[in-house]
């Protein structure tokens, strides 16, 4: 397996890993209580749908953008991980994949670009 392709791979497992965890947590592990479990999850998972289609594709500009996405569900990750104990552990779990998911496209983007030609 070439360096792109797990890389590639990679940035997936981490974007599906955010994906699959942010479903399952405001569906079913910790639902809100005072906002419909609908509406938080169109806020909450609704963006990550956005590059869906790029990132099956492989579109580089699209997994380079879709970084600044894992970049603002860090940072939920990070606040959530100061909660109590339920949260605990899911918001390192979100930081743990939204991590993956950045460092590896970042990767990716370096070990595909393009030689420009010298001039």
């Amino acid at each position: 397996m070439t360096a792109p392709r797990l890389l590639y791979g990679l940035t997936m497992t981490g974007y599906f890993g955010t994906l699959i965890l942010l479903t399952a947590w405001f569906a079913w592990l910790s639902p809100p209580v005072k906002t419909p479990v609908s509406l938080t999850l169109l806020l909450v998972v609704g963006p990550l749908l956005l590059p869906l289609r790029g990132l099956l594709h492989a579109r580089r500009y699209t997994i380079s953008w879709s970084c600044f996405l894992a970049l603002l569900y860090f940072i939920h990750g990070v606040l959530e991980a100061w909660h109590t104990a339920p949260t605990r552990t899911l918001g390192m779990a979100e930081v743990v994949f939204t991590t993956l998911w950045f460092v590896s496209a970042i990767a990716y983007i370096q070990a595909t670009k393009e030689q420009s030609p010298k001039k």
